[in-house]
């Protein structure tokens, strides 16, 4: 279960550079619009120091993190909702992705050109937000349409369903983007259907100079004061830092130097692991001499589907599971110390998997 998470923005924002830093995949960076014009994938590991300290006592022939994979989308500019620049183009690409990390330019720099001329992340923010809108209302009211004739014949599910969209067209024509909106389950579920790509969650990255990458500066501030109300996380970053970070080969040379920086770890770490909690999904381990492995689940999944990560036919003929909890396979060093200790948990279907658990699954052929 990777994560497809876009990365978005206005062109020149720092996207393109810090997808390279992220991944090493060499995607395009230049100083003009649209030098990205298809989206760039990289899979990249997400990191996780419980995988290490797992291996360390189990000492596996393989170590196997679980992965986030991350597109590159090309910069969106005013009328991109009409088609404008590659607009069409662009908005496929991001209604693709699982969830979106919007990149805004937060530095001042004259030889980078920017696509609006000066340095603006919330003008930048609000550009993007409403080509997103006016895309998602073009949606929601062609749905609109069909359900009030629906609604005509008196059916009580599509009433329902016509105040729904009725409810998020109006939203959208506030300017609220449709993550912001309160429905019931049957409005997560049209909003769901609909796949809006405002319903998406959304992480904000601040593309700051060398100097701010610690406490921020006035672009910053404003941007924080402006996304406030929205729920959302906001991460400092110096994409030009990360660059520098990717192109050390030795880990400890990449130690030292987010240290000279001023950094307790490398930005992209967060970014990952923001992006992975993003779509509410937890981590559980695997752990044996071939390999220890961490796989992604869904926050509140039972045993029987994180059985089916690994493969359909442990979901199918899933019979238990044996359960160590990390504290304790940590503290006590093996599964056998674990079970004698009495902490070895035998579990049914419908155990609700904890972030770190270490599983054992029982399953028929």
């Amino acid at each position: 279960m990777p994560l497809h998470c876009g990365i978005v923005g206005l062109p020149n924002v720092g996207k393109s550079t810090l997808f390279n830093a992220l991944t090493n995949a060499n995607a395009l960076a230049a100083n003009y619009p649209f030098a990205t014009k298809e989206p760039n994938l990289g899979v990249i590991t997400v990191p996780d120091d419980r995988l290490t300290r797992i291996s360390e006592i189990v000492n596996p022939q393989k170590i196997i993190p679980t992965t986030v994979e991350i597109y590159d989308i090309a910069g969106l500019i005013k009328g991109a909702s009409k088609g404008e620049g590659l607009g069409n183009q662009f908005l496929a690409n991001i209604r693709e992705v699982d969830a979106l990390a919007h990149v805004v330019r937060c530095f001042d720099d004259d030889n980078i050109l920017h696509v609006d001329g000066s340095i603006d992340p919330v003008r930048d923010k609000e550009i993007i937000d409403t080509e997103l809108i006016l895309k998602d209302l073009e949606t929601v009211e062609k749905r609109l349409d069909k359900l009030k004739k629906l609604a005509k014949s008196g059916s009580p599910i599509d009433k329902k369903n016509a105040e729904i969209a009725q409810t998020i067209a109006d939203a959208l024509n506030e300017g609220r983007p449709a993550r912001t909106i309160e429905v019931d389950d049957d409005g997560e579920a049209l909003l769901k259907e609909l796949m809006l790509l405002t319903a998406k969650p959304i992480l904000y990255i601040c593309n700051v100079d060398e100097g701010s990458v610690v406490s921020g500066n006035k672009h910053t501030e404003r941007f924080i004061e402006c996304v406030k109300d929205e729920s959302a996380e906001v991460i400092l970053i110096s994409a030009a830092i990360e660059e520098e970070i990717a192109k050390l080969e030795e880990y400890e040379e990449k130690l030292e130097f987010v240290k000279e920086m001023g950094l307790d770890e490398p930005g992209t770490n967060r970014i990952i692991r923001s992006s992975y909690k993003l779509l509410n999904l937890i981590t559980y381990f695997t752990a044996g001499e071939k390999e220890v492995r961490a796989w992604t689940v869904r926050n509140g999944a039972c045993a029987p589907e994180a059985a089916g990560v690994i493969h359909t036919d442990f979901e199918a003929g899933f019979i238990r599971a044996q359960v160590m909890k990390l504290d304790d396979f940590l503290e006590l060093k093996s599964e056998a110390a674990v079970k004698t200790a009495g902490k070895l948990g035998i579990e049914g279907k419908t155990y609700e998997v904890v972030d770190g658990d270490i599983m054992h699954f029982l399953f028929n052929n």
